[in-house]
């Protein structure tokens, strides 16, 4: 007779574009919870030899892979916002590869819970089901694009383009069980992040 898989105890952690998710991972991760993160999964398939490489090229050819063997995801992000079918063919290429990879860290991780942090948690379904908790990052979305702006040099055209692909504020907030409100200083989302650890280790602690 085989073993029961184990499943441990998952948070979804998500937010917009800005809002201070991988502040929030780190903080977490500091605390000793696991970190299951999709947009670093990303990258590792879209890096040089990658797994997601090779059917990138085929679908879109060897303009959008750079010198070194990696996606050149700048031009990438200009032919998904000015094609919508590329990034859907993009999404079909990537997602299946990030979601079976997302479940087995899951599956393999040793910290007291999970934090699959997942940018579009609420746009997807499958990966909401995978929760037992839905935690949000929130900020107002003139701070997001302030920050974005910043970190990044983007316009502010081109971070309102990519917001209006995310779910609303108000949706995100409608699907959160619990909110970490990121609109003042790294001390202040620490000690919330600290107070939702120490739940979340009672909560997974339960038989």
């Amino acid at each position: 007779m085989s073993e029961p898989s184990f499943r441990p105890f998952i948070v979804g952690l998500t937010g917009g574009i800005g809002s201070g998710k991988s502040a929030a991972a780190e903080r977490f991760a500091a605390l000793g919870a696991s970190i299951v993160d999709t947009d670093q999964i990303a990258h590792t398939l879209t890096a040089a030899g990658g797994g997601a490489i090779e059917a990138i090229r085929r679908s879109f050819g060897d303009a959008l892979i750079a010198t070194d063997g990696s996606l050149d995801r700048a031009a990438m992000r200009a032919r998904v916002f000015a094609q919508p079918a590329a990034r859907q063919q993009l999404e079909a290429i990537l997602h299946p590869m990030i979601h079976a990879e997302s479940a087995r860290l899951c599956r393999a991780a040793n910290g007291p819970y999970v934090i699959l942090a997942v940018p579009l948690l609420v746009e997807s379904g499958s990966y909401r089901e995978r929760c037992d908790r839905i935690c949000v990052v929130d900020c107002p979305e003139a701070l997001q694009i302030e920050r974005v702006m910043a970190r990044s040099g983007l316009p502010e055209s081109q971070v309102r383009a990519i917001m209006a692909v995310q779910a609303s504020r108000a949706d995100r907030l409608a699907a959160a069980d619990d909110i970490i409100d990121n609109s003042g200083s790294l001390a202040a989302l620490q000690r919330q992040v600290d107070a939702l650890h120490s739940a979340y280790c009672a909560a997974a602690a339960r038989p």
